[in-house]
């Protein structure tokens, strides 16, 4: 799960802003944006520097402008990697403290917390350790469809158990999540035929691209917007 490629391209937090607010959501800080009427949600689950990344949030409002309402809680509760060079980061124990067993329980309260205020339908996508959060959800049916983004090393086991119409975006040079481990994955999803499923690998980008892409890198971009509107998609055909 901590492939050193979780911690490339750290995103500029004192960048932070966004057309949305930031409030409280099943008692986690959180990020909404979009129409807070909507009867459609969509849940993002940040990758390990939390909720604050400025891309991310970029992307939750592009997602709100497509009417549904977005939020992208804080399940680090203020304690996201901010420097993993420093020499007082301990990787291990930062992982330990932040679980994605304890992510996938706390989304639970966030998911129930929606549909209390009305919600009717709920997307979620998932970017690194969001997308091994994801995939736990996605074996529940608390929620109607799913986008997996370069996830963090998932297993057969919590492929098997995926319930949901679920999309894996994946990159091609990912130590984490190997092409040919998600190609795998997509043809135990796609022998169930009760859901859609696809997995789509994107050429000449690394794990993390779609939400640590590097502005100067018109090819990087190109890819990032790509796989943005296959999320888009996905929630726009499932999420009704």
């Amino acid at each position: 799960m901590s492939s050193s490629q979780c911690f490339d391209n750290p995103p500029n937090l004192s960048s932070t802003c966004g057309a949305g607010r930031v409030g409280e959501l099943a008692g986690l800080k959180t990020y909404l944006t979009g129409p807070s009427d909507s009867k459609r949600a969509v849940l993002l689950i940040a990758d390990v520097f939390g909720y604050e990344a400025p891309k991310l949030r970029k992307l939750a409002d592009k997602v709100a402008s497509a009417g549904f309402l977005v939020v992208v809680p804080d399940f680090f509760y203020g304690d996201p990697v901010v420097d993993f060079t420093s020499p007082s980061f301990n990787r291990e124990a930062w992982f330990k403290n932040h679980s994605t067993d304890k992510g996938y329980e706390d989304a639970k309260p966030v998911i129930s917390a929606l549909k209390s205020k009305g919600v009717s339908a709920i997307g979620a996508a998932g970017f690194c350790w969001g997308g091994k959060v994801l995939v736990k959800l996605a074996g529940t049916e608390d929620i109607q469809a799913a986008v997996i983004l370069h996830p963090g090393r998932m297993t057969e086991d919590e492929i098997k158990a995926v319930k949901i119409p679920t999309a894996i975006l994946g990159a091609e040079i990912d130590h984490a999540s190997p092409p040919e481990d998600l190609k795998k994955f997509g043809e135990i999803m796609s022998a169930k035929t009760e859901f859609e499923s696809y997995v789509k690998i994107f050429p000449g980008v690394s794990h993390g691209w779609s939400v640590k892409y590097d502005d100067a890198n018109e090819f990087a971009v190109k890819s990032a917007k790509e796989a943005h509107e296959d999320m888009l998609n996905w929630f726009l055909k499932h999420v009704k």
